[in-house]
């Protein structure tokens, strides 16, 4: 459900003319048009308003940009799940449309003639006849009394004069200049810093604590405890906050999970995988299909988010209200949670979203500002809490592991008749207390969709326990789905003796539509990315030696994405010279930021699948920096050739797509190198 928002009893001053949530004309042509999802290098602030700037026919140089906050007028305001474009597509495209109609019908009225002789052209309306303009400004106390039109017609993509095209973002000069402000840049005056000490157990609580060494550095102003599992130190500085932290005696209760280790949680998941699974998506009867069987075992670690930015929020509490500076892709959960935590009304927080130094699904947490808020309400003053890098490794929210069990049948050629896949992973909402239907995790139907054509397949789900936080990570369960399937798809091809290309090919030849939850996926345009990304990446074409390439395909937020990573092998260790991908997302509304997006997808997934493991002993998260964590280095970092489909169908996911094919088409070139098959991440184990 998208929520959107056209006012119908007030009408906007004659000073501006602001038909709907999204937009505001003023009388000197200021067009400002309001982002309501959170910029975290995306490209959000720049094409959202491409979209709606379209429909009105505005000059994209009149244009700013306001990011909204936490607000009840934009329905979901959620940054995640690929949804920004997405899901506000129509929404901004009809408010766009509905002012455009507003201000032709202004115009007629001021001129006195015909609507049908207006149009609306670069921010103003034209007079076909008599070659007459005035501007929206000039329009905009008259269109303010106007009613608002409920059924516009909506631009054609042949006629389109900014969706598609490759314009700067908006954000971008900030950052070049020093000037964007995040979340950890925010300041105000009297505003104090605080950093937390939180129990390393997971699950464990604060049992006693002494601060008489802390209190002796230099601008500590206040220790506390904070909930349960955490005590705050705050001073006037970052520096003074830190070594105050550093000299505080806790004394810890570890809990329940003082011996928890990565091994039981393997194993917990072995244990769960004879649990009867909830069916995903099933076709024919995989009981009844005959053949030679082939059956194969992948599992993938916990993983961290670990974005540049660690976790961080400024908050002002006042005693009736509560303001907080967050660098957060929920700002109405953050809200709500912070509300609840002080003791206020929703509506008595208010919340300014910052620019985020990255995402990737940490900040759809709100434990920041929930602590902020606690911290400012404990010392009566504006505090920024920081969290260090250690901080952001250790007490986090992880990726959840996961067990995949693969079975075909494949007739004397090779071909599967049968396909079986079941998942078995913790549910991250489930761990969360949101509803889990019918034992099928809610992110399951967006992100583990089979897109291939078997006359008999089951996917199931088997959900595991544990005690380990989980989050939504970039791809989530689509990171995890991909790299078993896409690698599984590989070994059958080797065990056929066929091409993975046209393995792959062969499988999708067949017109099909499969329908997938709510999302209908069509086996022919996930052939077009596949034999794309091939042509592109030169598939048929013999390689220098020492060159080894892969293949992966997969489709998830109701895009189609497939890559092919070429390597060589150095001293046993994989090194990615290209990646070469194609997608297939709907009508791009800027070719710029798809070319950006894609390749920190491939970037991303390729860290997480040579280095990325999040490991537990004795109820404590191991790894702590970049060191034991180690992201893609610059000069470890490939080619990247990005190719989209070009497409009028309706915008899809782009942000994560292009994370999942790209463990399983590096595995599999790996395969190609040394015939080594790999079923476990990390690659470099």
């Amino acid at each position: 459900m998208v929520g959107f928002y056209l006012p119908h009893g007030e009408r906007a001053s004659k000073k501006a003319f602001s038909p709907n949530a999204y937009l505001r004309i003023t009388p000197d042509n200021k067009i400002t048009i309001v982002v309501a999802r959170s910029e975290m290098g995306q490209g959000v602030r720049t094409a959202l308003p491409m979209i709606l700037a379209e429909e009105l026919e505005a000059d994209w140089k009149q244009i700013e940009i306001e990011q909204a906050g936490a607000s009840t007028l934009y329905g979901d305001q959620t940054t995640g799940g690929s949804a920004s474009v997405r899901t506000t597509w129509d929404p901004m495209r009809k408010a766009g449309a509905a002012a455009r109609e507003m201000l032709i019908s202004a115009a007629a009225l001021t001129w006195g003639v015909p609507r049908s002789s207006c149009a609306a052209q670069e921010g103003g309306i034209l007079h076909g006849a008599s070659k007459r303009r005035l501007t929206y400004g000039e329009l905009a106390a008259r269109a303010s009394t106007l009613p608002i039109p409920t059924d516009v017609p909506l631009k054609q993509s042949k006629d389109y004069k900014i969706v598609g095209q490759r314009l700067p973002r908006v954000d971008t000069p900030g950052k070049v200049k020093g000037e964007a402000v995040f979340g950890i840049d925010f300041h105000m005056p009297g505003m104090k810093y605080a950093v937390l000490s939180r129990c390393p157990t997971i699950g464990g609580k604060v049992a006693s604590f002494d601060d008489r060494e802390s209190k002796k550095i230099a601008g500590v102003s206040f220790v506390g405890k904070i909930g349960d599992a955490a005590v705050a130190v705050v001073a006037h500085s970052v520096w003074g906050a830190m070594e105050g932290r550093r000299l505080l005696n806790v004394s810890w209760d570890d809990g329940p999970n003082k011996n928890l280790n990565t091994a039981a949680v393997m194993q917990s998941l072995k244990q769960a995988a004879s649990k009867k699974g909830a069916s995903l998506y099933s076709a024919g009867d995989v009981a009844k299909a005959t053949g030679r069987r082939i059956s194969a075992e992948y599992q993938l670690p916990f993983m961290a988010h670990a974005p540049m930015e660690p976790g961080n929020c400024t908050a002002h509490y006042s005693g009736t209200t509560c303001e907080l500076w967050a660098p957060t892709q929920v700002p109405q959960d953050c809200r709500d949670s912070v509300a609840q935590a002080v003791g206020l009304d929703p509506d008595q927080v208010k919340v300014n979203v910052t620019l985020m130094g990255g995402g990737f699904g940490r900040r759809l947490e709100h434990d920041y500002a929930v602590e902020a808020a606690l911290v400012s309400k404990a010392i009566n003053s504006p505090v920024k809490v920081i969290w260090t890098r250690e901080d952001d490794m250790r007490f986090s929210t992880y990726r959840p592991a996961s067990l995949h069990q693969l079975s075909a049948v494949v007739d004397g050629a090779g071909w599967p008749v049968a396909f079986t896949h079941r998942i078995i992973a913790p549910s991250i909402s489930g761990q969360k207390g949101f509803p889990v239907p019918g034992g099928v995790d809610p992110d399951l139907p967006d992100e583990a969709a089979f897109v291939y054509g078997p006359p008999n397949v089951l996917i199931e789900s088997v959900i595991a326990e544990t005690a380990v936080p989980l989050g939504w990570m970039r791809s989530v369960y689509a990171l995890q789905v991909g790299f078993a399937s896409e690698s599984f798809i590989d070994e059958l091809a080797a065990a056929a003796g066929k091409d993975p290309l046209e393995y792959r090919l062969h499988m999708l030849a067949k017109d099909q539509d499969i329908q997938y939850f709510t999302t209908t996926w069509h086996t022919a345009r996930m052939r077009g990315v596949l034999q794309l990304a091939a042509d592109k990446a030169g598939w048929k074409n013999f390689l220098p030696a020492g060159r080894f390439r892969g293949i992966a395909c997969f489709g998830c937020f109701s895009s189609y994405m497939a890559e092919v990573v070429e390597i060589s092998m150095e001293n046993d260790t994989p090194r990615v010279h290209r990646v070469v991908a194609a997608v297939d997302c709907g009508q791009v509304v800027n070719p710029s930021i798809v070319e950006q997006q894609i390749p920190g997808g491939v970037i991303y997934g390729l860290s997480n699948a040579l280095r990325a493991r999040i490991t537990i002993e004795k109820g404590r998260v191991v790894q702590g920096n970049f060191d034991d964590y180690a992201p893609l280095r610059m000069e470890e970092a490939p080619v990247v050739e990005v190719y989209a489909v070009p497409s009028a169908e309706a915008p899809t996911g782009i942000g994560e797509p292009s994370v999942p094919p790209l463990a399983p088409a590096l595995c599999n070139a790996i395969y190609a190198a040394t015939r080594k098959r790999i079923r476990a991440l990390p690659i470099l184990s």
